[in-house]
């Protein structure tokens, strides 16, 4: 680490067609049609959701409740042994070249960095071990005394303004200062976080975070 290094300083990452080139969401759901957990009216009605999810035209902690209902009485380690197969089939091969210099780059000034997603702690955690991050702030599913999911999530969700509701808790229980942050994402659905840090990075944006991007002169990469 160099003298002029600033640990304090934290860089955070989305996931999905930011670190990775794909929506993890969409892929899991067909992986789970094609093992038979789920029906194709399920995978229609999720798959339409992310539709909307993208535009930003929809209800996400309503219907990301119903679509964690599915999982409810599975038991946690069934759940991440099914995540981990996942991962190291459709998640790996798909981390973008340029997130892996962005983090080589951060990681030589001493900065933390840190995974701040919508998705499950499990694909965070292996995308933490995958990415060799410091951390992760993601959805969190609470277990009953036996492991047994409930089929619910903490609130709020980590998703729009809940992205910056979470990392100031991280922050906080880290006595880590926010100031000086990054965050890179290529989703307008991050707009709060985005405008919350001293350094937003726009990654291979959607239209609508595009044009935002140019009005608001925020650096815009191809991670590609």
């Amino acid at each position: 680490m160099s003298k002029n290094s600033t640990p304090e300083t934290v860089a955070f990452f989305d996931l999905d067609r930011t670190l990775i080139s794909i929506n993890s969401g969409f892929d899991y759901a067909m992986y789970e049609l094609k093992q038979g957990r789920i029906s194709w009216l399920q995978f229609l009605r999720a798959t339409g959701w992310m539709s909307l999810y993208h535009l930003s035209l929809i209800d996400m902690p309503r219907v990301f409740g119903e679509a964690v209902r599915h999982y409810r009485g599975i038991h946690v380690d069934e759940l991440r042994e099914i995540t981990a197969d996942f991962f190291e089939k459709h998640v790996t091969p798909t981390i973008q070249p340029g997130a892996r210099r962005t983090l080589e780059e951060h990681r030589e000034k001493g900065h933390q960095l840190v995974l701040l997603t919508a998705s499950s702690p499990y694909m965070s955690e292996l995308a933490v071990d995958a990415l060799d991050l410091d951390d992760w702030i993601a959805n969190r599913f609470p277990t009953d005394e036996r492991g047994l999911l409930r089929g619910c999530f903490e609130r709020p969700m980590c998703y729009g303004p809940g992205k910056v509701h979470r990392a100031r808790y991280w922050a906080r229980r880290r006595g880590v200062d926010l100031e000086g942050a990054y965050f890179y994402t290529d989703s307008y659905t991050d707009l709060p976080m985005l405008k919350r840090v001293d350094h937003p990075r726009v990654v291979n944006p959607d239209p609508r975070l595009r044009r935002e991007a140019l009005r608001q002169g925020w650096p815009i990469e191809d991670w590609s």
